[in-house]
């Protein structure tokens, strides 16, 4: 008689509930994505507000604030090797201390493609101009991403840029993306923001811990079954003693 496998067992069943932590977490990562987009789909749907008003309620992430930026239609900038609806270019990040701030913060002044080679003048004024500029918050740069090369960056890099553009003083850590035009009179120079880049594929993974899960106590039972057939298999043609 073949003995009962409890090591098969307590491994197949430690297995099932690590498979099913898996998808549950993964249920719990869903609701919590769910949450962040919806808020983000929030933020993005409010209506500019003033700078001051944005910074007082502290969520920064999509909100569209109105900056008053001295100078910035002729501001120096470096440029952000970027794509943009699959057209290589480069973006124009230029340095803004806001009226009335004692920081100051980057602004994306919008995208021009490679085949345009010129750019916006550089002027030293403080002509006022006003935008209406949309917080983003990104990862710092990896060890990994290339050094700058002659003005020209290729990974968002805020210190860095910061410090290219001899900016002193406390800078914000969030890009500023102005989704208004900042040199009308330069229409090459295009004003976006980018798309929000949620992936939201939790549902996917929470399924397919799930479904291993399944799979595996389906194994476990159709061995047991195949076990418990042979053993009774074996009993039927054992011979009969004899009287």
């Amino acid at each position: 008689m073949k003995r009962f496998p409890w090591i098969l067992t307590v491994l197949t069943a430690a297995a099932i509930v690590l498979l099913v932590g898996l998808g549950v977490w993964q249920v719990e990562r869903l609701k919590w994505k769910e949450g962040l987009i919806a808020a983000a789909d929030a933020a993005a749907a409010k209506p500019p507000a003033p700078l001051d008003q944005v910074l007082a309620k502290g969520e920064m992430e999509f909100r569209k604030a109105l900056i008053v930026c001295p100078g910035l239609a002729s501001a120096p900038f470096v440029e952000l090797q970027s794509i943009h609806d699959g057209e290589a270019g480069v973006r124009l990040i230029s340095a803004c201390r806001p009226s009335g701030h004692d920081f100051t913060v980057l602004i994306d002044r919008g995208y021009v493609g490679d085949g345009v080679t010129a750019r916006p003048r550089v002027i030293e004024t403080t002509l006022p101009l006003v935008l209406v500029g949309e917080f983003r918050t990104f990862p710092k740069p990896g060890g990994m991403s290339p050094a700058p090369r002659d003005g020209r960056f290729y990974a968002r890099d805020t210190a860095a840029m910061a410090k290219a553009l001899n900016v002193t003083g406390p800078v914000r850590p969030e890009a500023v993306f102005a989704v208004t035009a900042v040199n009308p009179e330069f229409p090459a120079l295009r004003p976006s923001a980018p798309p929000a880049a949620f992936s939201n594929n939790h549902f996917g993974y929470a399924l397919t811990w799930f479904g291993l899960a399944i799979a595996l106590a389906g194994f476990y039972v159709a061995l047991l079954r195949r076990r418990t057939k042979e053993r009774r298999s074996s009993s039927s043609r054992a011979p009969r003693a004899r009287r």
